[in-house]
């Protein structure tokens, strides 16, 4: 009976340790996928890496190119000088240096209709003509943000006499007329700002 048992508890090993190999096979085929997907990651990463730096090659790079994007208001101009019911102000004579860089007409309210165009001057300062036929005062407060007369000087240019305000956040020439005031505003130094006033032309208006 013995030997029997024990032939038995024989047969029965191979039965035992067959699961076990097998399992030690799973584990490595395991082992290899994980290692083949890690490996397929990289090279994707590698080849992503490559093809970036293709188009960066063959993309225009200019580090000279100037950062300030131009507006052009010649369109604009030409509607305001028909529609507004004052002569509109527009530079003429400017160098190319003097880059235009926003523009607005707004005629929603009748009794307050303005105009404004902004310049990037030479030197890389802001330069801005606003023109408007609401309440002076108000509105040269508003568009310079805050500044008031500079105790009585003036400034000619363009064959107008300008008063210069100072105080806020931008110097001004300021010329009020019955119709209209127009200003002429920025962070630009008073020669800047004089410069602008002389190329000023005003047309248009009923």
């Amino acid at each position: 009976m013995s030997a029997m048992v024990t032939r038995a508890a024989r047969c029965r090993h191979p039965a035992v340790g067959a699961p076990g190999d097998m399992g030690d096979d799973r584990g490595v085929a395991a082992d290899k996928r994980g290692n083949k997907t890690v490996r397929d990651l990289l090279l994707s990463l590698v080849v992503l890496g490559f093809v970036v730096f293709v188009i960066y090659l063959f993309i225009p790079h200019d580090s000279h190119a100037d950062p300030v994007k131009v507006v052009p208001f010649s369109v604009e101009l030409g509607q305001a000088r028909r529609d507004a019911p004052y002569p509109v102000a527009g530079p003429e004579g400017l160098s190319a240096e003097w880059r235009s860089t926003s523009v607005t007409y707004n005629a929603g309210d009748p009794k307050n209709v303005t105009w404004h165009v902004g310049f990037v001057d030479p030197d890389e300062q802001y330069v801005a003509i606003e023109q408007s036929n609401g309440a002076a005062d108000p509105f040269v407060a508003s568009v310079t943000l805050g500044s008031h007369p500079a105790g009585g000087g003036t400034v000619t240019a363009g064959g107008h006499t300008w008063e210069r305000y100072t105080g806020g956040r931008y110097t001004a020439l300021v010329r009020k007329e019955p119709k209209v005031t127009t200003v002429v505003l920025g962070t630009a130094p008073q020669s800047q700002l004089t410069q602008m006033a002389a190329a000023l032309q005003e047309r248009g208006g009923h």
